[in-house]
Parts: structure tokens; C-alpha cells; sequence
């Protein structure tokens, strides 16, 4: 029986607080010598750095649409292997899911499938005694959905949160917390959400350890560690994910031996990843190696696959130009034919050019910056066959950027995007597979085995 102390952080609207209260948990049960295991809920890749920052462990996403419900508890198990207590971050409102798609990926769906009790944060500045109908409705909206106490946050005074609290007694869910207005905790935004931890690393230390102080100031942790700790049993199974492939998937001895090199790039341009991306390479076989290709002049020595996540590259699109040894090197290694895997910032990185500043040049594309925000789940097939996929493939992908890319000729498309709207997606060129949709690979661990396998051959 897997029997994971945890907690869900969820709230009715975006932009109540449910990062700063996540995070200030996450790190205050840290600080009282917890192994805490941090998730988020959705396809988010910059909460989870903040998370990581809180707990010393690689932050985790848990989504139901891009990898289906049943693996959510397992992915869970796997992320919290070892630890005391788990935190999980909600997305959006918690009854906000896929469009169109009921609660699929909602927080309260992942919170059905973890039965995790949930925690409401609730922005408070401007209400009194309306908090209880608020409060009411969204722990009475889903019988299945376990409310198990409310954070107040945005609270403006004694006297407010004297109101607040006559006001939630009849709500019959406990007040655990209350926190001030603290600007001091404000992360800085830009146009696709938070500025990611590796762009801000000390000031980011700064603000969760911030985040953590108001936490343990103006929350009952002990309450709320009891609330963890009244969660049962992690239902599915109890059988955590893992990486390692089948036993007739696994590479051979002699493959071991040889194990290709995959290079992933990294630093502050590129910071999208799934953690379990480069754990299926490595159990695939691979050996993974992060370059930063901002200050890289060179591709570590021995590479035979690229992979270039997402990221800002429009943001240091200069710096990226300006280093012209490394955009020849991986020119060079996508001409040689081997396995290059881009997805979003990377499908920028490899056009000719950016914002009119020359790029890898790996792919006959330009790419410019937009005022259109393009955001949303897809449902996509492969239609053609690739160092990912063979062609029929059927994943689940999103997109979240503000680029347009404009194609030249001579390559095939990645994906037949089916959901919401019908059409041909991202570029397959010899080895180089680079489209705008994030796909998580634990959802189809064969495009991993695949992709290292041509490593190994190319």
C-alpha cells in the first residue's frame, strides 16, 4: 500500500496565489526536515523550477490529457519515491480542465485520481462575508472532490481576517491559514508566465525562501500536515512508473557498451523539460549530456542526437546568433543525418533565422515574433515517419508560444493535428524531427527507445 502523505493546492480562479502558497509549503515542510516531493498539475515547465528550488528534488507534472489518467498516480508514486509528504500545485480554477473535455486535466480530476484532500487558496482582497458562498460552492460542486481547508491570501488586516473567519464558520471548512499582502514574494511575469528560476537563480532563492516565511508565519503547518497525512491510499494500483523498459526492449550488453551520446541543451534559453524525458533516454541506453548553448561554442565531444527543448529563445535570440560556432556545429550534426529532436523554442533555434538574426539554419524556416498567443491541448497523429515515431502515432501534445513560423520547402510535416481544428504541424528532414508541440514522452515510452536506437545506427 502506497500511503504518500500529500496535498492538493488549488483555487477558483488563476492569479490567487496558488504558486506562492505551493511553493512556501513545499519549502517550510522542507525546512522542518521533510523530504518533500513537489508536482504540478498541467503542462506548466516554470512552476516546477521554483518547486525544485523549494525542495531539492526535480519538480514533477502530472496531466491527465497529455499522458491519460491512468498514469497519473503512478507518474506520482514515481515522483515521490523516498519522500515524507507530498505538495501537488493546481492549474488554473480547479474545475478549469481541457476545453471541451469535461474535468479531464482539471485539479480536481488529478485530485480524484491521487483521493488527495485539497487546500482553497482564496485571493480575499476584495470580500468579507461573500467568502463563505465562495468557499461553499466549490467544496460542495463535486461530492468526489475533498476540500479538507482554505488558505486565505491577499488578506488585508486583523480586522479582515476577523470578518473572513465568522464568515467561513458556516461554511464547515476549516481556515488554515491566512496570509498578508507581501510584495516581497511577487515573482517577476513576462509574456508566457513567470521568468523560470534558471534566468533569476539568486533573486529566485530570494523569493521562496520569502514564499516559505509567509507560509510558516501565516499557516497552521501542523494542521495542514495532518490533513497529508489523512490521505489513504494512493489508488491505481500502487505501483509506481519507471522509467526502465520492458525486458524485451531493453538495449543488449553490447549496446550498453556503446552507449550513444544525447545531448540536451539547457541553461537560460531553454528550460522546458519533463524530468522523465532524460530518465527514458538514459534507461533506453543513452548517455545524456546538458550543454548550455548560449556559452557552448561546441556540442559535447562524441554527440550522435540532439535534443532542444523549449524555452525563450526569442529572449536571447542575439546571444544565440552570436554564437555562430555553435549554430554551425549543429548544422552540421543535422546534415550528417543524425536523430535531432526540437520541440517549440528548438524549432525556432533551428531556422534559418529569428526576428531577422541568422539561427542554425537546419531547417529552410524563418521565425518571428507575433501578438497572437497561441495556447491550447492538441490531439495529433504522426504523419509521417521519424527518429520519434513511425508514422500513425497518436499523441497528445500543447502549444503555448508567441511565434509564427513561416516554412520554406523541402520537408515533410511532423504531426496531423486532429483537436480543436484540423491541420499539418512541424517539419521531418532527414534526422530532425522539430515542431511547436510539447508531447511527454512517458505517455509513449517507444519514442525514446526509438530515438536513442537511431543514435545507435546513424
Amino acid at each position: 500500500m502506497s500511503c504518500v502523505p500529500r496535498l492538493v493546492v488549488a483555487a477558483p480562479s488563476s492569479g490567487s496565489g496558488k504558486t506562492t502558497v505551493a511553493t512556501g509549503l513545499m519549502a517550510a515542510f522542507a525546512a522542518r526536515g521533510l523530504a518533500v516531493s513537489p508536482h504540478k498539475v498541467g503542462p506548466d515547465y516554470i512552476d516546477p523550477g521554483y518547486h525544485a528550488l523549494a525542495t531539492g528534488r526535480p519538480g514533477r507534472n502530472l496531466d491527465a490529457y497529455l499522458c491519460g489518467p491512468e498514469l497519473v498516480a503512478p507518474l506520482f508514486l514515481h515522483g515521490a519515491r523516498g519522500c515524507d509528504l507530498a505538495v501537488v500545485e493546481g492549474v488554473m480554477g480547479m474545475y478549469d480542465g481541457a476545453a471541451g473535455e469535461g474535468e479531464l486535466a482539471s485539479t480536481a480530476h488529478v485530485a480524484k485520481l491521487l483521493r488527495a484532500p485539497v487546500v482553497l487558496v482564496v485571493d480575499a482582497s476584495s470580500q468579507s462575508r461573500s467568502v463563505a458562498a465562495l468557499v461553499h460552492g466549490f467544496a460542495s460542486w463535486d461530492p468526489e472532490v475533498r476540500v479538507g481547508g482554505v488558505i486565505l491570501n491577499k488578506v488585508a488586516s486583523d480586522r479582515h481576517e476577523e470578518l473572513l473567519r465568522d464568515a467561513l464558520d458556516s461554511a464547515g471548512v476549516p481556515v488554515l491559514g491566512a496570509l498578508r499582502r507581501a510584495e516581497q514574494v511577487n515573482t517577476p511575469s513576462r509574456h508566457l508566465g513567470l521568468v523560470p528560476v534558471a534566468e533569476r537563480r539568486g533573486a529566485a532563492v530570494e523569493a521562496v525562501a520569502a514564499m516559505a516565511a509567509q507560509v510558516a508565519d501565516g499557516c497552521d503547518l501542523a494542521a495542514l500536515e495532518a490533513l497529508a497525512r489523512s490521505a489513504g491510499a494512493v489508488p491505481g494500483g500502487s505501483v509506481p512508473w519507471t522509467p526502465v523498459l520492458p525486458a524485451h526492449g531493453r538495449p543488449s550488453r553490447s549496446d550498453r557498451q556503446r552507449a550513444p551520446l544525447v545531448a540536451v541543451a539547457g541553461g537560460e534559453a531553454f528550460t522546458f523539460s519533463y524530468a522523465e524525458h532524460t530518465e527514458l533516454l538514459a534507461a533506453a541506453g543513452a548517455e545524456v549530456v546538458t550543454f548550455d548553448p548560449l556559452r557552448d561554442e561546441s556540442l559535447p565531444e562524441g554527440t550522435a542526437g540532439l535534443v532542444v527543448g523549449g524555452g525563450f529563445p526569442e529572449v536571447y535570440a542575439a546571444e544565440l546568433s552570436a554564437n555562430e560556432p555553435l549554430r554551425k556545429a549543429v548544422a552540421a550534426l543535422a546534415e550528417s543525418g543524425a536523430p535531432v529532436a526540437a520541440e517549440c523554442a528548438g524549432l525556432l533555434y533551428l531556422c534559418r533565422e529569428l526576428d531577422g538574426l541568422p539561427m542554425c539554419g537546419v531547417l529552410d524556416a524563418t521565425a518571428r515574433m507575433s501578438e497572437r498567443l497561441t495556447l491550447g491541448y492538441r490531439d495529433a497523429v504522426a504523419v509521417s515517419d521519424s527518429v520519434l515515431a513511425p508514422a500513425g502515432t497518436r499523441m497528445r501534445g500543447h502549444e503555448f508560444h508567441r511565434t509564427v513560423v513561416e516554412p520554406g520547402a523541402g520537408t515533410a510535416p511532423a504531426w496531423g493535428v486532429r483537436a480543436p481544428d484540423r491541420r499539418v504541424e512541424g517539419f521531418v528532414h532527414q534526422g530532425v524531427h522539430a515542431s511547436y508541440l510539447h508531447t511527454h514522452w512517458a505517455a509513449e515510452p517507444g519514442v525514446a527507445r526509438r530515438f536513442v536506437e537511431r543514435c545507435r545506427t546513424s
